[in-house]
């Protein structure tokens, strides 16, 4: 993600949810509380998920990649369906259909 600039259309904190999920591997998840955390707003897990569904670049910021804390894939802004189907094909959901949580 580029540095941020005085002209950048977001704010700090969207800058630095985008920033922390830019760096989400394939094939792994975080959840809201730890996108949060990892940023600096601990307890902003809500803010989180409404400025992932604002993001206008999903291929830079892979906001499907984000997860409930209970392993539900949750909502996304391209339809819950095309989360869940992203997210098996990265090999990121369990046999229960609920995503691997590293960070437990």
């Amino acid at each position: 993600m580029k540095k941020s600039s005085p002209h950048s259309p977001f704010g700090t904190f969207t800058r630095r949810v985008y920033a922390v999920v830019a760096k989400i591997p394939k094939g792994s998840v975080l959840t809201y509380g730890e996108v949060a955390r990892r940023a600096g707003y601990p307890g902003a897990a809500r803010a989180v998920g409404n400025a992932l569904n604002r993001n206008p670049d999903t291929k830079k910021v892979p906001c499907h990649r984000v997860v409930r804390s209970d392993g539900v894939p949750g909502g996304y802004a391209r339809g819950a369906a095309k989360k869940l189907a992203i997210l098996k094909r990265e090999g990121a959901l369990g046999p229960d259909g609920k995503a691997r949580l590293a960070d437990r």
